[in-house]
């Protein structure tokens, strides 16, 4: 049997240093035939892949993704769980009004922004969409405090509908994996809808996340625990023998996490 390729921090960094000059702009180091392996064992490993934030509707999730803009799902659904008990409704949202929502919300950064954007985002689909939730990216991103990445999240996990979600977890895997390289998350987007096999693209999203979050972690990535490394081509891999492809448990979301 081989030995496991483990290679030291300074040989990592050196190597990191050494490719960085010519990684292709743009372009995936894998082959077709490797996306569908790679996807292949993400659907085995976690078959039905989960959104971490708590919602109980459309517009709840809504609210619930665009607090989560520079904090954790974690400490979003801590804050949203009394929050949505008492207002799952454009205009319950409304009549609870800006000041008492930043009650419910004030352990979250940016709080009191955030607090005038759902407000106002309830007002407008209240006045705008007939107090129901838009199932199209255009009208998602004129709602106070919506962008792209938050449309999109909403039109999977809401509609159903397949999309790639950038968020920082995707954004760093995508470029550190050398999947799809980009400067911006839409430029990432874009080139991850194009190189998905058709028949992952709606879990895909979660699955990376999933990746980057628990796996390929920001400051150390666990490459002994991953089941893509021998696959990888990242120059920051410290693995070649990929872990056991097996199905991990169901995933505990929110109040069953917590407690």
């Amino acid at each position: 049997m081989a030995n496991p390729k483990i290679k030291s921090s300074a040989q990592t960094a050196k190597k990191s240093n050494a490719t960085a000059g010519r990684k292709p702009a743009g372009k995936s180091l894998y082959s077709k035939a490797d996306l569908e392996e790679i996807f292949r064992r993400f659907s085995i490993q976690r078959p039905e892949p989960k959104g971490e934030l708590e919602h109980v509707n459309p517009f709840t999730l809504v609210v619930a993704v665009a607090l989560s803009a520079q904090a954790t799902d974690a400490g979003v659904n801590k804050a949203t769980r009394a929050l949505f008990a008492v207002a799952d409704t454009p205009q319950k949202m409304l009549d609870l009004g800006e000041e008492r929502i930043r009650e419910y919300i004030k352990t979250i950064g940016l709080y009191r922004n955030k607090a005038k954007n759902v407000v106002a985002l309830s007002e407008k689909l209240i006045t705008d969409f007939g107090g129901e939730v838009p199932r199209t990216r255009e009208e998602l991103i004129t709602l106070p405090g919506v962008g792209r990445k938050t449309a999109n999240v909403v039109l999977s996990m809401a509609f159903g509908q397949a999309t790639m979600a950038v968020d920082t977890h995707i954004f760093r895997i995508a470029n550190r994996l050398l999947l799809a390289p980009g400067k911006t998350p839409d430029e990432v987007e874009q080139r991850l809808m194009k190189i998905i096999p058709d028949q992952y693209l709606y879990h895909a999203h979660h699955w990376l996340i999933l990746h980057g979050r628990y796996v390929c972690k920001a400051r150390k990535p666990e490459c002994e625990r991953c089941v893509i490394a021998d696959l990888c081509r990242s120059p920051e891999k410290t693995w070649d023998i990929p872990a056991p492809l097996v199905e991990l448990p169901p995933q505990i979301i929110g109040a069953e996490a917590a407690g």
